[in-house]
């Protein structure tokens, strides 16, 4: 049997001078032109970016603006997403139950101790539309680490702006737990 024919296949091979990060508006520079090895460090450019897609690519400082623009309003809905789902499971909280314990005292009283257990059903619009979110937020969630895997700094940054925004202004909304029964001394 001749398996001559097997050997005739090119291979792709990583071009050698694929990794210039310079953010220059000269011709060619600024991106990484070789993209068959993984830019492993990070870089400021806005030449020959591609951002998530093999078509969408960055090759001006207008391109870049707009990209940190979506991005940084991406991280933006990711954390808003994070705690609208909180505030619906609030909501949609049934089965209230309420689980009281004597504790002893440190001074020979006994105190009761109360917990709340809350349970939503699995079947009911508030669980699929749960559902339907949770598939939302990872995807997003996903999205941004693919941007941040870039390694360029400016979408980098953006990530992490967009981030820091969202929690300002959306995670004020959080439940915050107090326990009425701990005692200061």
């Amino acid at each position: 049997m001749d398996h001559t024919h097997h050997h005739s296949h090119p291979m792709a091979t990583p071009t050698s001078g694929g990794h210039d990060h310079g953010g220059g508006a000269g011709g060619g520079t600024g991106g990484h032109e070789g993209h068959m090895g993984m830019v492993m460090t990070f870089y400021f450019g806005y030449h020959n970016v591609e951002l998530l897609f093999s078509g969408l690519v960055i090759n001006s400082p207008g391109e870049m603006v707009a990209a940190c623009i979506g991005v940084f309003l991406l991280a933006i809905l990711y954390e808003g997403l994070k705690i609208g789902r909180e505030v619906l499971l609030r909501r949609s909280q049934v089965n209230v139950r309420y689980n009281s314990m004597p504790l002893p005292g440190s001074d020979g009283t006994v105190l009761m101790e109360t917990h709340k257990t809350v349970g939503q059903r699995m079947l009911s619009p508030a669980h699929f539309l749960q559902t339907f979110l949770h598939i939302i937020q990872v995807a997003v969630s996903y999205i941004l680490m693919l941007v941040f895997m870039t390694y360029n700094a400016y979408l980098c940054i953006a990530v992490a702006l967009g981030a820091g925004m969202g929690y300002f202004l959306f995670s004020w909304r959080k439940a915050v737990v107090v326990d009425i029964t701990e005692h200061c001394h």
